[in-house]
């Protein structure tokens, strides 16, 4: 049996997937992976649904909707009214991936700030959680949170944690889950396995961020779905746990958060096969 493992974070409609993706997402299931959050950014803020597809296709795939701060200079209110109505829709769990990233400065700084503030004032209205996108800009970043979103209650994931153990648990009193991705797996990122070993085992989550960041064995290639049991090996190292049991915990937090039945497969195994 392979783990039950949930990918947190994944770009599966990213055009270095249109080869092969059902492959990609069978291979995905093969190595446990029985939940995926698809994040709807996309390549722009014209393709706001690009997430959606999957999540109607797959009954264990889930959709976010959101505009990543990498494109926030291109967003227009015609945008924004677009995301109000995706996130109706039924797979919409999260709004996201949304925040700051100081690191390229796509977009310039206030108008990114603009941009977070305006999709965590829909987000509320939509009353979902958020994924929140940060590099370089923690301080920023968690202080907008602080005073804009943390008062809802709704909380979120920070996803693909890289900032310090005194801003993970900020962020968990604010009610965010803290997701790690396959960079936690490379030799020199020790501060983050670090973190991943201090946290309550109830707020962590992993991740791919695939295409991005594939784990230690396949660094440098494409990431995929399928590599977050990597992510699993890893933490289970540092807090001297098997891999099963960081799988089934983050997989435990994530539905948990989410509001999320585990899939039958997993509660009654067999009784599929009977017929």
């Amino acid at each position: 049996m392979p783990m039950e493992l949930i990918d947190s974070h994944a770009h599966i409609d990213f055009p270095q997937f249109a080869e092969d993706r059902e492959a990609m997402l069978d291979r995905a299931r093969a190595a446990g992976v029985t939940t995926l959050l698809a994040i709807g950014t996309g390549p722009g803020p014209e393709k706001l649904d690009a997430a959606l597809p999957f999540a109607e296709q797959h009954d264990w795939i889930y959709a976010t909707v959101g505009i990543h701060p990498h494109e926030a200079k291109e967003v227009t209110q015609q945008h924004l009214d677009e995301l109000a109505r995706l996130a109706k829709h039924p797979k919409v769990v999260a709004w996201g991936e949304i925040g700051l990233d100081y690191f390229y400065d796509h977009s310039p700084r206030e108008v990114q700030q603009r941009v977070f503030r305006d999709q965590m004032a829909l987000a509320q209205q939509a009353k979902l959680p958020i994924v929140i996108h940060c590099r370089d800009a923690w301080s920023d970043c968690l202080n907008m949170i602080e005073v804009h979103w943390r008062p809802t209650g709704l909380g979120g994931i920070l996803h693909c944690f890289t900032s310090t153990l005194e801003d993970a648990r900020r962020g968990i009193e604010m009610g965010f889950l803290v997701s790690f991705a396959g960079n936690s797996t490379y030799p020199k990122t020790e501060n983050l396995r670090d973190i991943a070993k201090a946290l309550p085992v109830e707020k962590i989550l992993i991740e791919t961020d695939s295409p991005y960041l594939a784990p230690q064995p396949w660094r440098g290639k494409r990431n995929e779905p399928a590599y977050v049991a990597e992510v699993a090996r890893t933490l289970a190292s540092v807090r001297n746990l098997s891999p099963d049991e960081v799988a089934a915990a983050t997989s435990e937090n994530f539905r948990r958060f989410f509001g999320l039945a585990r899939p039958a497969t997993l509660t009654a195994p067999g009784l599929k096969d009977k017929g």
